[in-house]
């Protein structure tokens, strides 16, 4: 079976380590947290197709933890417990959880649970997603729109369009070319239009479009979409504080 982005979310550093180690033998890409903070930075950053957490942990609520992960993307979210009474296990797959193992439990049923939740990710994966969603921003990819903090941002095609494919890119840099050829691949524009473009869309949707954030000129190369901007706390304060009017204080 292909190798699938796990993230390990375990406050038992012996455990966290054993479970990373074995899910690396059939070649996984594993990363691991201790806590949720460091797991929801590295959730915006990996995009893991499965998130393997623990029912008590140290920094918060597992429960509402698991609900977020749902709003996030399609990771799936195998939860471990020492919890083994119904109602618990009942509260963790209610909660979002996709598998529920009780501990201790043998690494033989662990990796089996693993690969059968990635079977199932992967045909989930076949059909295509209907919206990226990011937190503060989410674009709609049936209805080609996008929304910025609850807001409606009026995207001409082309900008909407550029949006799209630099934010599906993962954070990888794109050349000019490459955004005109996958943004319009009909169009016969100099891929220095792109510029054009992406100084329209960063008027709109940056919270200062002099300093761009979200979306980043990569020297010598092209731009990028910084989603990790995303998932600093102040972010939407800022960009909220700067699209309102000035007051102007009278002489």
């Amino acid at each position: 079976m292909g190798a699938a982005c796990i993230l390990i979310l375990e406050g038992n550093p012996r455990l966290r380590s054993l479970l990373g180690w074995h899910l690396q033998q059939t070649n996984h890409s594993v990363h691991q947290s201790a806590n949720i903070h460091h797991a929801k930075q590295l959730i915006h950053s990996h995009c893991p197709n499965l998130v393997i957490m623990e029912a008590d942990l140290p920094d918060g609520n597992s429960l509402e933890f698991c609900q977020w992960v749902q709003q996030q993307q399609k990771s799936l979210i195998f939860m471990l417990s020492s919890q083994t009474t119904e109602a618990d296990i009942v509260a963790g797959l209610k909660s979002g959880a996709d598998d529920y193992l009780t501990k201790p439990f043998g690494m033989q049923e662990f990796m089996a649970r693993v690969e059968a939740l990635l079977r199932r990710q992967r045909s989930i994966s076949c059909s295509p997603p209907i919206s990226l969603d990011y937190g503060d921003l989410i674009i709609d990819l049936v209805h080609r729109r996008v929304k910025l903090n609850g807001s409606l941002i009026d995207l001409t095609p082309q900008e909407f369009s550029l949006l799209y494919v630099l934010a599906q890119s993962g954070g990888i840099p794109l050349t000019r070319s490459q955004l005109l050829h996958r943004a319009w691949p009909d169009s016969i524009d100099n891929p220095r239009t792109i510029d054009t473009h992406v100084l329209s869309l960063r008027k709109k949707i940056e919270i200062d479009p002099r300093q761009p954030s979200l979306i980043q000129t990569v020297r010598n190369v092209g731009y990028r979409f910084n989603r990790e901007i995303l998932t600093i706390n102040t972010w939407e304060q800022n960009y909220q504080s700067y699209r309102q009017p000035q007051k102007v204080t009278p002489a």
